[in-house]
């Protein structure tokens, strides 16, 4: 066994100190530094927007709020993606020791760069911000002056505010050199490899997207108008339509139009989104000439009622949802949607009409319904591998207690995740409890007993967009060894890390295999 645990340390780095490192491991660490470093000053960077400018532009009331929000999009979403992805790279450091090598880096930066895409609303929209700032600047003398004024802040090192709205571009196209650099360091055979190739794809996709981005910027404009003329409420009172959705990445408007319910009649406007189809009735008239400018944004047809829309419930969630139709040989333009227990009897104006909704709802069912199944064969195949590895580690997530609260009600909908590498688990979901308590089993094959790490992060599901974050804790498997020690298996309470409170209690049984 000694000879065993010298052999991995000597491949590791020898783990005292990285004075003691290969000249590629200590060029490969230089690079991760790098990488962490710059991802400090550029969260400085976000934060000084909101502090310096942001807030101090708001309560000066010479912006309103539509030109606030065109100058600053969604630079809180921003804030909230990079804040998950610092957070996980510091948690990962502090696993390891802050004098240590990091071992792994890429399964971070592959899971966090898939949810960067608020950077695409951000950089289609930066353009239009830009211009009116540089208009307002060029035109209002006292304006200029105000921003030069509030500019002054040590913490600008004397750069104006168009500068720092430029970072986030600049920064997205960063990644990808950063990971090139860390992988051309890292050798054949290293753990790291195979995470960080695919954090280099998920960086270049993310770059092409954002290069896309200005061609959704109609897409965008149209989620606008309808959050503007769509009054939410019930399980939608806090949904943002123009966002994440929670799986599928941006929400997409595919279709909308008007449609009447079959039997009473009613009017309808519907819209079509990637995630959900919604329905909406006529609630009141609008009480400015805002749709005369908007006729661009969808058919012209859209705004022969002048109106604000109200929703009718449920949404259908594209995975609850079944369309057929009655007759397919009937002339009558009716349609069926089966959503959970109930049917909906649907007319519209057409034939054709009633094809294409019928079409689309189905091809977007479909998308939802395949894009969940890969990512469950996924997870399978990391799990059932063959294993060749050198044990197996058999975990029960017990409880979780004191989380922090995810939803306006002060509780959560919580659900648990554990990682080593690609291997995954996911928890059922348990309802409005801050203290969830799951007792769920799962196995992972070890590989190395040095580089595999026990990853536990929990989130609040959430239907509409991303879940959040309620949590995240490490052990390593080479700490759980020490502890097991012939003890078989333990149970450990964790304190979840970047949260201001909450903890995890976990059943570890290490099974190494007969001579490891």
């Amino acid at each position: 066994m000694n000879t065993e645990v010298h052999r991995h340390q000597g491949r590791c780095a020898d783990l005292n100190s990285l004075d003691t490192l290969s000249p590629q491991e200590k060029k490969r660490q230089g690079y991760i530094h790098e990488l962490i470093q710059t991802e400090e000053r550029y969260m400085d960077d976000l934060n000084i927007v909101l502090e310096v400018f942001q807030r101090p532009m708001s309560e000066s009331g010479r912006l309103n709020d539509a030109e606030m929000a065109m100058i600053f999009v969604n630079w809180k979403e921003l804030l909230a993606c990079n804040t998950k992805l610092l957070k996980a790279l510091r948690v990962r450091k502090k696993t390891g020791g802050e004098n240590m090598p990091v071992q792994m880096i890429g399964d971070i930066l592959a899971a966090e760069l898939s949810h960067m895409q608020p950077y695409i609303r951000f950089c289609s929209c930066q353009i239009n911000g830009a211009t009116l700032l540089q208009t307002r600047t060029d035109n209002e003398p006292d304006f200029k002056n105000f921003l030069k004024k509030i500019a002054t802040d040590y913490r600008c090192k004397g750069m104006p505010l168009s500068s720092f709205l430029l970072k986030p571009m600049q920064r997205i196209t960063r990644y990808p050199l950063h990971i090139k650099n860390i992988l051309e360091c890292t050798a054949e055979g290293h753990a790291d490899r195979g995470p960080l190739k695919e954090a280099l794809e998920r960086a270049e996709e993310l770059c092409q997207q954002v290069n896309e981005g200005v061609r959704e910027k109609e897409n965008s404009d149209r989620l606008e108008w309808i959050q503007n003329h769509v009054q939410c409420d019930g399980a939608a009172e806090h949904l943002v339509f123009n966002s994440l959705t929670n799986c599928l990445g941006p929400r997409k408007l595919l279709h909308s139009g008007k449609m009447h319910k079959a039997k009473s009649n009613k009017e309808l406007w519907a819209f079509l989104f990637n995630d959900f189809l919604l329905l909406t009735h006529a609630s009141k008239q609008f009480t400015s000439s805002g749709p005369d400018k908007l006729l661009h944004i969808f058919p012209i047809h859209f705004f022969f009622s002048p109106c604000n829309l109200s929703i009718l419930p449920p949404c259908f969630l594209m995975h609850d949802i079944l369309v057929k139709l009655p007759d397919p040989s009937s002339d009558e333009p009716i349609f069926h949607i089966s959503h959970i227990d109930r049917v909906y009897v649907l007319r519209t104006d057409n034939i054709n009409e009633r094809t294409a909704w019928v079409q689309k709802i189905k091809a977007a069912s479909e998308e939802f319904i395949e894009k969940e199944k890969k990512k469950r064969e996924k997870a399978y195949q990391a799990r059932s591998v063959k294993a060749t590895g050198i044990g197996r580690l058999l975990v029960t997530i017990l409880e979780a207690t004191e989380l922090k609260a995810g939803k306006p009600n002060g509780k959560s909908n919580p659900y648990c995740e554990v990682t080593m590498g690609a291997q995954m688990f996911t928890s059922r979901t348990l309802n409005d409890t801050l203290n969830p308590k799951w007792n769920f089993n799962c196995q992972f094959h070890i590989k190395d007993l040095y580089q595999d790490v026990l990853c536990i992060a929990i989130f609040e599901r959430d239907q509409f967009s991303p879940d959040d974050f309620l949590g995240r804790t490490e052990v390593p498997v080479a700490t759980i060894k020490k502890e097991l020690e012939n003890k078989g298996p333990v149970t450990r309470r964790l304190l979840l890390h970047e949260v201001p409170t909450g903890e995890v209690w976990v059943r570890l049984d290490l099974q190494l295999f007969s001579g490891k």
